[in-house]
């Protein structure tokens, strides 16, 4: 992985990194080895508190790109969108709200009645 951009954002109390990965010969990264990574090359970031915020692989390259964003604490943290929470955690975003009602079936209709169309009997 080598960091393309690095910029320090203290009014949100993070560091933004935009990054790219050469994986010649390899599938691409996951999400949990692009934020080893992250926390291996940015002095004092824990896993809990870095979010990958996108990723791009381009067709038929072996190179993916991407920023990630690193807080300076949970709280600051807990102040992104909720699914976006939500795709670090593993857990849906939609988790707490109820579940969706059933389906009602549609009626069937008799084959007799149903008229065809363009002839005459």
């Amino acid at each position: 992985m080598e960091i393309t951009e690095r910029k320090e954002n203290s009014i949100l109390n993070r560091v933004e990194l935009s990054w790219q990965w050469r994986h010649v010969g390899a599938a691409t990264p996951t999400r949990s080895e692009i934020i080893a990574a992250v926390v291996k090359m940015e002095p004092g970031a824990t896993k809990d508190r870095v979010l990958v915020k996108s990723v791009s692989t381009r067709f038929g390259q072996p190179l993916t790109t991407g920023s990630a964003l690193i807080y300076g604490d949970r709280a600051d943290l807990e102040k992104e969108p909720k699914y976006i929470l939500a795709r670090h955690d593993g857990t849906p975003a939609d988790s707490t709200k109820k579940a969706k009602a059933p389906v009602e079936e549609a009626p069937t209709e008799d084959v007799e009645a149903v008229e065809i169309a363009g002839g005459e009997e």
